[in-house]
């Protein structure tokens, strides 16, 4: 056959309509346009350019302006830890302990299942001291000591709201911007759009952790660093806990370097062929990722390699530091992948679905994520990292003012689910330190001043890694999408 005939041979009926579709249009269109406005159509609108964003180097427009940032570290506490208990004090409560929640209050607002049937809704305030802490006069609560030492160092925005009321939706808005799964997550834009500094990394690392007790039952959904309808090069690439940090990564047994190197450029040729024949971007993404994982396997024995950290340095992350999977061990590996390129980090840690156990497993929660926390912060700072990395610590949603249980049995106390008013903090890459921004009302339950809804918060956060967040888009399904829909508006605040 000749070159012709054995491409069409390969050529499906779907993607002869499609490409003849597009033919058709282009050419109609051009018939209707002069040359420059349609070369102005096509190559400035976007998400055009969408199979253009290389590993390395993100997209040719990006950044749109100078940005405050150049990476994140998304410390994301899994099951929504209490605001009435952290960071939004509430002393006026007190007086309105065990009683009903005023009408004018609670209005029509809607709960998860756990509490949406129960009729008497009662106050249950903060369990925890408060203390005012560094020259910005922060709020914290006595579980938090080692966050407290670095108030001035954070930002509090403390006008957070959502629309989710269960845990998967709820995280799923905050890191895709829809409740459904299926978007690209915040670091596969950011990674998409901007590329990474990091030719021996990927681009978008996540890790995972839980409290040691396995209180809480959420579960890490892989649609949480998903890439979507982005090229999948661009997902988050999950290290573990225990074993390889990540899968596959070592050779078999019987398997030298020179050997799998050898494999590789073979698998190469062989690819090359297919992506040749069929234009599938996914072909490229196969590629490149072998060869990611070919220099991971030099790469990640460094990086998992703590001897050379100061012996200060491993204290400041307390004692759980070097075991594997542990939060503290997780936000130290987020300083040292940051500080080798990796454009986005994503911590989660679960514990904090205190239904029922409140008053024992929150302040367990506190202890294993407070230290970690402040020294992953510190350290940025001592190492001149902080001013141009974004840290981000918070839930999905907050946790109700009202009890969950029965007032007469402590042990068992719990808060249920809270979308209408929350508190998260952010500290580096741009943000205003020592900053309280926004506030809820005397009883934390609906935001007051300066709200933030979620698509705020994630215009907010590309806007300091030099995104305008109405311009990153990625053309899907017939229309142009973006990580805040069709919503969202700078919070500028926050920004310093």
């Amino acid at each position: 056959m000749t070159p012709q005939q054995e491409r069409a041979a390969y050529l499906t009926r779907r993607q002869f309509f499609s490409k003849s579709a597009t033919g058709i249009g282009a050419a109609a269109l051009a018939s209707l346009l002069n040359e420059n406005a349609f070369g102005a159509l096509t190559s400035g609108a976007p998400g055009a350019s969408g199979a253009s964003g290389a590993h390395g180097h993100g997209l040719p427009d990006l950044p749109h302006f100078p940005p405050k940032a150049k990476r994140v570290i998304y410390l994301l506490q899994n099951g929504a830890p209490p605001h009435i208990d952290t960071f939004d004090w509430k002393p006026d409560m007190e007086k309105f302990r065990g009683q009903e929640i005023p009408p004018s209050i609670l209005g029509d607002k809607r709960f998860s299942t756990m509490t949406q049937g129960v009729k008497k809704k009662l106050v249950l305030p903060p369990f925890t001291g408060f203390k005012q802490y560094g020259q910005s006069g922060a709020w914290l609560c006595d579980f938090l000591p080692h966050t407290a030492s670095i108030a001035d160092d954070l930002c509090f925005v403390k006008s957070m709201h959502t629309g989710a009321v269960n845990h998967a939706p709820a995280i799923s808005f905050f890191l895709t911007g829809a409740e459904q799964p299926g978007r690209p997550s915040m670091g596969a834009w950011a990674t998409y759009g901007l590329g990474t500094e990091s030719q021996e990394l990927p681009g978008f690392v996540v890790m995972t952790s839980r409290d040691k007790e396995a209180s809480c039952g959420q579960i890490f959904y892989d649609f949480y660093w998903g890439s979507g309808f982005l090229p999948s090069k661009f997902q988050g690439v999950q290290f573990r806990g225990s074993g390889d940090p990540v899968l596959y990564l070592s050779n078999p047994d019987g398997m030298s370097r020179a050997v799998r190197r050898g494999l590789l450029d073979d698998l190469a040729q062989l690819n090359e062929q297919h992506a040749a024949e069929f234009a599938d971007p996914e072909i490229n993404t196969r590629i490149a990722q072998y060869e990611m994982a070919y220099k991971m396997q030099a790469s990640v024995p460094e990086l998992t390699d703590f001897s050379h950290e100061s012996p200060e340095t491993l204290e400041m992350y307390g004692p759980d530091v070097k075991r594997h999977g542990s939060f503290a061990y997780n936000c130290l590996m987020a300083r040292r992948l940051i500080e080798r390129g990796v454009r986005f980090v994503q911590c989660f840690h679960a514990g904090w679905d205190h239904h029922r156990n409140l008053t024992t497993q929150f302040q367990i929660q506190c202890r294993d994520t407070d230290q970690p926390s402040a020294a992953l912060v510190k350290d940025l700072k001592q190492r001149g990292l902080l001013d141009d990395t974004l840290v981000i610590w918070g839930g999905e949603f907050g946790r109700t003012p009202f009890l969950q249980g029965d007032i007469n049995d402590r042990k068992n106390w719990g808060r249920d689910h809270h979308p209408y008013a929350f508190t998260l903090w952010m500290a580096g890459g741009g943000t205003k330190p020592g900053l309280s921004y926004g506030e809820s009302d005397a009883f934390g339950f609906n935001v007051v001043r300066d709200p933030v809804h979620v698509h705020d918060f994630q215009a907010t956060a590309l806007h300091l890694l030099g995104i305008d967040h109405e311009r990153l888009t990625f053309r899907f399904q017939g229309r142009q999408f973006r990580l805040t829909d069709v919503h969202g508006k700078l919070v500028t605040g926050i920004l310093a």
